[in-house]
Order: structure tokens, then C-alpha cells, then sequence
């Protein structure tokens, strides 16, 4: 005997589209549903909280980039300084070595006065710029400030003295930018 299949009836029909309820899990907005004011003021004050911490991190991101890019900018500047003067040290030097070598007698002279006077400007705007020679003779010896290019045997002075400067050594702005080469007592 065969069976027939009966139609469905509605009744059937209904138990089984209760029994495909959505999953618990699955949200009213995945469902298409709105959520309720509650839950999107929520939403929103997350939102709004997100947003202003981000604003807050670029902000302090910002500022702390103005203040690196000031410091660099500052520290090119002290070395352009820094190289311009390193250049001048040695006319320095030719200026201090030639008026050193003078007589007396050539005082007057308006040429010596003007390399006099072209000396002292030098220094006054190295000075201005920070420079300051290095104290050497008679002082103790600094490896911190000083180059010992020669020892020599003297009871006469103290240990580690220094007797005499061969080239003098500068300060920048309380840096050695050039040392003094001196000859040290033993």
C-alpha cells in the first residue's frame, strides 16, 4: 500500500515557524531592529568619549612634535655657530701671534692701532657669541679643558702644572670647542 502525504495544515504550519525563532544571541540591529534610546545613548557617549581621547592624544601628539622640532632647530643653530667660530679661532690666533711679536717703538703707528683695534672687535663679538678663552698657565691640568702635547722635569713647580700654552683653547657657552695644547710639569 502506498501512502499519500497529506497536506500540511495551518496549524502545522504555525508550530513550526515558532520553532525558527532567531538566535538569542543575535542583536536587534543585526535583526534590523532598533535599538532603544537607552542603548544608543550609550552608543553615543562611547562614540563622543572615543573622539575626545583621540583629540586629546593628537593634541599632546602635536605639541610634543613643536617642542622636538623647536630643540632640533635650536641645536642646528648652535652648530652652524659652533663651525662659524671654530673658522674665526684660528684668525684669532694670527692676530694674538703677530701683535705678540711687536716692539714698543711701533705703538704709534695707525697701522698697528687698526689691527689693534680689528682684534679687540673680534674678540668682543666672539665674547658676545659666548666664546671665552680657556684659563691655562699656572693652573692645574684639566684633561677636561687641556691637551698635554709636552712633559717636562721641574722641581721649581707643582705636580701637573701647567708652564706654558702653545694654542690657546676656547669655551662656547660653557663647551670646549677647541682645547688648550699646553706643556705640563712633572
Amino acid at each position: 500500500m502506498s501512502k499519500k502525504k497529506k497536506p500540511l495544515d495551518s496549524e502545522e504550519t504555525v508550530e513550526k515557524s515558532e520553532e525558527t525563532k532567531p538566535d538569542e544571541d543575535v542583536t536587534k540591529e543585526e535583526q534590523g531592529e532598533e535599538a532603544s534610546p537607552k542603548e544608543q545613548k550609550i552608543t553615543a557617549e562611547d562614540q563622543i568619549n572615543e573622539l575626545n581621547d583621540k583629540l586629546k592624544r593628537c593634541m599632546a601628539e602635536f605639541d610634543n612634535f613643536r617642542k622636538r622640532t623647536e630643540k632640533e632647530k635650536a641645536g642646528r643653530f648652535e652648530m652652524g655657530q659652533r663651525s662659524v667660530v671654530e673658522r674665526l679661532l684660528p684668525i684669532v690666533d694670527i692676530f694674538e701671534k703677530g701683535l705678540g711679536s711687536l716692539d714698543d717703538e711701533k705703538e704709534d703707528d695707525a697701522f698697528i692701532q687698526g689691527m689693534r683695534q680689528t682684534h679687540k672687535q673680534l674678540a668682543q663679538t666672539l665674547s658676545e657669541l659666548g666664546v671665552e678663552p680657556i684659563e691655562a698657565v699656572g693652573k692645574t691640568f684639566n684633561p677636561d679643558f687641556h691637551n698635554a702635547v709636552m712633559h717636562i722635569d721641574d722641581e721649581a713647580e707643582p705636580e701637573n702644572t701647567i708652564v706654558e700654552e702653545f694654542q690657546k683653547g676656547y669655551l662656547m657657552n660653557g663647551t670646549v670647542i677647541r682645547y688648550s695644547m699646553v706643556k705640563v710639569a712633572n
